[in-house]
Order: C-alpha cells, then structure tokens, then sequence
C-alpha cells in the first residue's frame, strides 16, 4: 500500500472535525502527490505530541523557522509506509528518543490545516500523540532552537492555539482509554 492510499483509508476512519477530514480527502483525490512536499497545492504531514502522564508534561520544541513551541513533526518522506510511521519518526528525530515512543491508540488525535510561505499553499497535519517511556531523556535536533518539557497547565502560555487544542484532545483520548491504550 502507498503513503497516499493510507492517508486516506486514516482520513476515511478518522471522525472528528469532519468539513476539514473533508478538505483532506478532497485534496488527496485532486493530487496524487498531495502526501510529499512537492505539492505545491499544499501536502500532508504528520506529527505527534510527545506526552508523559506520569509526570503531566508535554515535550515541545522551539522550531528553528518558525520561533514557536510547537509539538514534533514534518514533511512525509519516501521511505514512509504509513502517516502513523511519518508521525513517530518525526517525533523521534526532532525529541531524541531513540526507542520507546509508543503512538496513543486509536489513530489521529486532530487535524491541523495552516498556511505556510509560498511555493507551497498549505500544510494538512496529521496529529496523533506518543508517550514517551519511563526516565526518557530528549535531545535536542539540528530542526530545533530549544526542546523542553512543559506541565500541561503552561501549554497555553507559550503555544498556539492549535496546541494548545492538540494537548486537549490528547488528554481527552487517555483519560477515555487509560494509560495503556497504545500501540507500537
């Protein structure tokens, strides 16, 4: 199965914020290419909040280009198989936790439409969540100016809304499934 056939097989399944699901499976049927950075129209990307119940704590990173707190993620890549690969790769990239990171079950926790600088219209984010293991330790990537964990209660202070919205729905999932409701 492609990255593209998977993508929308997880919108199709996915069904929350249904006019935006929508407008994602309405990009992907008009572009073939609409997974991969070189859509011009706007592509999907994946990314995932790195959560610590144990502790309460969220990991974010002080993205490079952008100066916000935001959580790990970025562009699909070839060699992905599935959105929830191109999810927990970036999330191991960019937090330095090599091993460990398990996705929160049940698929995509949001979607998040927003624009980015031209030639490209439109980044289409695939949200989920990772937990992170007991004692990890982050590092920071070469994609970040700062990486630290904040208490849930401080999200709002430095983040945007779209993250703030992603830990709501990620606490809102654990507090339906409990803790052990992951997937590998």
């Amino acid at each position: 199965m492609r990255l593209h056939d998977d993508a929308v097989l997880v919108l199709k399944a996915y069904e929350d914020q249904p006019e935006l699901r929508d407008l994602y499976l309405e990009h992907l049927a008009s572009h073939p290419d609409g997974v991969y950075k070189p859509c011009q129209a706007g592509h999907v990307t994946g990314s995932a909040l790195v959560i610590d119940p144990e502790r309460g704590r969220v990991l974010l990173t002080l993205h490079k280009k952008l100066g916000m707190w935001l959580q790990m993620g970025g562009h699909c890549e070839a060699g992905d198989a599935t959105l929830a690969d191109v999810a927990l790769r970036e999330a191991r990239e960019e937090s330095g936790i090599a091993s460990g990171l398990t996705l929160l079950a049940g698929g995509p926790v949001r979607l998040d439409r927003h624009p980015i600088p031209a030639p490209c219209n439109w980044h289409l984010d695939v949200q989920y969540a990772a937990l992170a293991p007991a004692g990890a330790r982050a590092e920071i990537s070469e994609e970040s100016l700062d990486l630290r964990w904040f208490p849930y209660e401080e999200v709002a202070a430095v983040a945007d809304t779209s993250v703030v919205r992603l830990v709501e729905a990620t606490l809102a999932r654990l507090g339906a499934q409990g803790p052990q409701g992951v997937t590998a």
